[in-house]
């Protein structure tokens, strides 16, 4: 077990947060708070429990240099607003203007510092920056699952300058949920995987081969399991390079009685956008010609509402069609209402499929949104993610 933040002695200390305000910004405000919220929890714990808070966090890609267009100033206000206290900014993350940002920061006082990635020694995880920034606080705290896939110097190498380094609230529920679905889930366990490509996903797919009872596949990804099958699929997208890799994951399927769930309908369009003409047809069905599979069909919604109804643990990641385009996204919005109605344990982790649950008005229905795309699919994936193996065991 990690250290929590609930095991810290946070009275009169100053904490170091390392947040995930990667946020939307135009014109210079915030138009989704979603990824701020969500570490909101952590920062009021740190704070009612008398702490002095710095938070960090990078924003979009700088490339190392510093770049207004990325600044995390246009932050504060929505940082300060949903708080309810005044935040000061630190116009850099590190040297004098952090120091003096931190200096005498009284209890309950926060801090918001510049732009992480604004330094290129933050993405190749530099021991001596991530000492500069550590020279700023007494403990350490991760709170940003979605940066902990990524060896930088404020998820990693920070954790070796502190005295303890702890999950917060927000990484703890993270862990918690999809390690039990690694470990101990309640059965039968359902993974829905969509998206538009196995190679996103493989190792997902592999790793849950030996542990769910049934697997869902929708989106683009499925055209590639069905070429391997040899069946006509028009100009849907399909990896050529992966038709191998898929019948082996369908003979091993197979193998372990594992129930593994392919479209039987689709509906297909010559061209990928609103208002074009599609009809539903059977897969399988040579009238595709040279169109393209967009969303699975109404038997296809049937069959896999039926293998999620009973569900004790259901995974969903991915969109079953193109979703963005409503013409096409019938199929996402019937799985997410399936999901929704699960008696048991639900987490729905990836920007589309939380983006469906929105959509569908259900999102507080689900157990849990993950709020790590690339994180949450290499930790189920199987992998060791740096920024939780840095942080101190309990």
């Amino acid at each position: 077990m990690k250290l929590s933040i609930r095991d810290l002695d946070l009275a009169g200390r100053r904490v170091f947060i390392r947040v995930d305000f990667n946020v939307p910004l135009e014109n210079g405000s915030v138009t989704d708070d979603t990824r701020i919220r969500s570490s909101l929890a952590t920062i009021r714990y740190a704070l009612d429990n008398g702490a002095a808070v710095i938070l960090a966090s990078h924003l979009g890609r700088p490339k190392g240099q510093v770049n207004l267009k990325y600044s995390l100033k246009p932050v504060v206000a929505t940082v300060s607003a949903l708080l309810g206290r005044p935040v000061v900014f630190a116009e850099d993350c590190i040297g004098d203007a952090a120091q003096s940002a931190v200096a005498g920061m009284p209890a309950g006082g926060v801090v918001l510092l510049e732009n992480l990635r604004f330094h290129p020694e933050e993405e190749k995880d530099e021991e001596a920056f991530a000492q500069q920034l550590a020279s700023l606080t007494d403990l350490y705290v991760n709170d940003a699952f979605g940066a902990t896939h990524r060896a930088h110097a404020s998820v990693h190498a920070i954790a070796r300058q502190v005295s303890k380094a702890a999950a917060g609230l927000l990484m703890e529920k993270e862990l918690e949920y999809l390690g039990r679905v690694l470990t101990s889930p309640d059965r039968p366990l359902v993974a829905i995987l969509g998206g538009a490509k196995v190679s996103d996903k493989l190792e997902v797919i592999q790793n849950f081969l030996g542990r769910v009872d049934r697997l869902i596949i929708g989106g683009a990804m499925a055209y590639t399991f069905l070429k391997a099958r040899g069946v006509p699929v028009g100009r849907s997208l399909v990896e050529d390079d992966k038709l191998d890799l898929v019948r082996d994951i369908e003979t091993t399927a197979k193998g372990r009685g594992l129930q593994l769930g392919l479209p039987v309908d689709h509906v297909v369009a010559g061209k990928l956008e609103a208002g074009v003409p599609s009809e539903t047809l059977d897969i399988g069905d040579p009238k595709i010609g040279d169109r393209m599979g967009l969303d699975i069909g109404p038997k296809t919604i049937a069959s896999y509402a039926g293998m999620i109804e009973d569900a004790k643990t259901v995974v969903w990641n991915g969109p079953m069609g193109v979703f963005e385009i409503p013409d096409f996204a019938k199929g996402t919005n019937a799985v997410a209402q399936a999901v929704a109605e699960v008696k048991g344990t639900t987490i729905v982790g990836g920007g589309d499929s939380i983006a469906a649950v929105n959509q569908a008005g259900v999102a507080d229905r689900i157990t849990h949104i993950s709020t790590g795309g690339g994180a949450s699919l290499e930790f189920l994936g199987g992998r060791t993610l740096p920024g939780v193996e840095a942080l101190s065991n309990r």
